[in-house]
């Protein structure tokens, strides 16, 4: 009997020293696995967010790639390689559609910015392009100081900056570029 465990320890003994060389951790693998920032972030891909207000639709929000940093010094949410957000009228349908690149929210704050191949179209028709747009939550605005391309039903207009209210029903051009259509009589600002 002893023999025969004898045989088998030594029998299992290339296998174990074959199992020990063959394990080799590199050392900057391990702390680029382990570094702390990775620590501090939750990643996921394909993710849909769903808003609700008193049991209301108001947001539905669709990204590629999700990151959540709640440690960093302002706790944010990046959303890049495609953002689709979709908000609500009171009658739950679709009001106006965002679409960008990339985007980051301050969680605090609950500040938002949007950037690259920023869109945003209305129910209406109506389009606004830019390259990037800012919630600012304390003000209930939206504001660029980029280049915008807004797109009615019967005129393109054009400037630098802007800002808009949360439905963007009103939204005025801080700098605007080329010609304005205006009524007989009136005079534009």
């Amino acid at each position: 009997m002893q023999q025969t465990l004898r045989t088998r320890l030594l029998g299992l003994l290339p296998v174990a020293v074959f199992a020990f060389m063959s394990c080799n951790n590199d050392p900057a693998e391990i702390r680029a696995l382990t570094a702390r920032n990775n620590k501090q972030e939750d990643h996921a891909k394909g993710v849909t967010f769903l808003y609700s207000q008193d049991g209301d639709m108001k947001m539905r929000i669709y990204a590629r790639d999700f990151v959540r940093n709640s440690t960093a010094r302002r706790p944010y949410i990046d959303m890049n390689n495609g953002l689709k957000m979709e908000f609500f009228d009171d009658s739950g349908r679709i009001a106006d559609v965002l679409t960008a690149d990339s985007s980051r929210y301050y969680e605090t704050q609950r500040d938002f910015i949007v950037w690259d191949s920023v869109q945003i179209v209305s129910r209406k028709g109506e389009q606004l392009n830019t390259e990037e747009l800012i919630w600012n939550e304390s003000a209930q605005k939206f504001f660029t100081e980029k280049d915008v391309r807004i797109t009615t039903t019967t005129q393109i207009l054009y400037g630098t900056g802007m800002e808009a209210n949360r439905d963007f029903t009103w939204y005025r051009i801080l700098n605007p570029k080329g010609s304005v259509d205006v009524e007989k009589g009136e005079v534009p600002e």
